[in-house]
């Protein structure tokens, strides 16, 4: 933990299209090397085969997918004489959507079976939307590590 000056909280400017704060984000953790054009029409084309396939408005879908993915709980390492213990703790809303966001786009690029980022992504937010896929799993697994151990709720600080 840092003994200087906390972190600023950076504000996130809204994507040109959308205007949502979201798909920014989105775009931000899909973005490699600095190609922020790249990321955006690799986002952009996933939002446009979502609505395609869908029927739905995209931003809406998407907005869903990320909410559905959203986990409440984790468990944190603390250690407590001499043993390590996995204690469960509610999560942060700004947290909650990081961990969302980052993980549709790391399960969007392990997929298989698909052609390029932007059906990956698709792909991958059509899941979430309908609670199936990597990244639902992933925030069930984390809720049931959390429920596990939930004897050691106790040690929270």
């Amino acid at each position: 933990m840092a003994r200087r000056n906390s972190a600023v909280k950076r504000d996130v400017l809204a994507d040109p299209i959308y205007k949502s704060k979201v798909l920014a984000k989105l775009i931000n953790q899909v973005m490699e090397s600095g190609k922020k054009g790249l990321a955006q029409r690799i986002a952009y084309e996933a939002l446009d085969i979502v609505r395609e396939k869908m029927g739905m408005e995209a931003i809406e879908v998407f907005a869903a997918a990320v909410e559905n993915v959203k986990p409440v709980l984790e468990t944190k390492s603390r250690r407590v004489g001499g043993a390590t213990y996995q204690v469960p703790m509610e999560i942060r809303p700004e947290r909650r959507q990081t961990l969302a966001i980052r993980w549709m786009v790391a399960n969007a690029r392990k997929r298989t079976g698909e052609r390029g980022m932007a059906a990956k992504l698709a792909g991958e937010i059509m899941d979430a939307f309908n609670n199936t896929g990597a990244s639902i799993k992933k925030r069930d697994e984390m809720h049931r590590m959390a429920e596990a151990n939930k004897a050691f709720a106790h040690f929270k600080w």
